[in-house]
């Protein structure tokens, strides 16, 4: 009777569990695109990859490449894409198994990410290039053939040391699932926004909140961000060393108030290797978010046109 017992809740734990997830894949809709403009897929290695473009296909062209969390997606350049588009002719994809991009189940690693960033970029004649945190790294490691970078907040670390138990973890049916949701539940990403995205959390709308909560409740989604998550997705890229050696303009653009990639290292990486960095003040990881007036004025500064 007591195996009889046990057996059975541990079979009603498995139903209570696979029963939640089913209801929160049920609740979330499919994504719509984050940005305006054309909406286009670049198809790369199997992976149907989404993007938005607008702007005169004849002005300098400057690719926007987004950070990585597990609510990721384009949409981070929300605040800065359309007017971005008054000047330049701007291309934003969501990153593969991101946003409305194809989400296989794959094993994501930094090489996958830096390949992909290489050859995407590389699909235009010397951008320039505006990336963040983390993919700032992969931009940097994949070293395509650009006009300039701004890189926003850039780290090469986004996570641990490699832990492989945790990846697969997340990557598990029913438990893995039903982990992923509370990572990606509206108080986890509530938590995030305030602690480390942004400095005035005010500054996050409701819909957006809603927008995050939904992309990361997509069939698959938990894939890319569980290496993420478990220090897959960490970058072997030397900053220092490979912004020193660069031939192209660097600006680095921080959040005076960022704690998970301080102030401190940017001084430091701009001594080092010699490039513009531009502070914001009470901004945190997400300064392009925060003061999108401010953005628009430094990259056009650097692009060479006036506000």
């Amino acid at each position: 009777m007591k195996l009889k017992t046990v057996v059975g809740g541990v079979v009603a734990g498995v139903g209570a569990v696979a029963a939640a997830n089913a209801v929160l894949s049920r609740r979330a809709p499919p994504l719509e695109p984050a940005l305006s403009g054309e909406q286009h897929t670049y198809r790369w290695r199997g992976i149907d990859v989404r993007y938005a473009e607008a702007g005169d296909e004849d002005a300098p062209t400057l690719v926007l490449l987004h950070g990585v969390n597990a609510a990721a997606s384009n949409g981070e350049f929300r605040e800065v894409f359309d007017e971005l588009a008054e000047d330049y002719h701007v291309v934003a994809p969501d990153l593969p198994g991101f946003g409305t991009s194809d989400r296989p189940q794959l094993r994501y690693s930094a090489a996958l990410y830096e390949d992909f960033v290489g050859e995407f970029v590389s699909e235009y004649e010397e951008p320039a290039v505006v990336a963040s945190s983390l993919t700032a790294a992969y931009l940097v490691g994949a070293d395509p053939d650009v006009s300039r970078m701004i890189l926003v907040c850039p780290t090469e670390r986004g996570g641990p040391d490699p832990m492989q138990w945790l990846r697969e973890l997340i990557r598990a049916p029913l438990v893995g699932e039903a982990v992923f949701n509370l990572l990606g539940s509206k108080p986890s990403i509530r938590y995030f926004n305030a602690d480390h995205g942004y400095a005035d959390p005010s500054r996050v709308s409701e819909e957006w909140m809603d927008y995050e909560w939904r992309t990361a409740h997509q069939p698959n989604a938990r894939f890319a961000p569980a290496s993420f998550i478990s220090g897959y997705l960490n970058s072997e890229v030397d900053f220092e060393s490979a912004l020193t050696e660069t031939d192209v303009p660097v600006t680095l653009v921080w959040g005076r108030e960022s704690d998970l990639v301080p102030l401190k290292d940017g001084r430091e990486l701009a001594e080092a290797a010699d490039c513009k960095l531009v502070v914001f003040d009470d901004a945190k990881l997400l300064p392009h978010v925060e003061f999108p007036e401010q953005f628009l004025s430094t990259v056009r500064e650097e692009m060479g046109v006036s506000a």
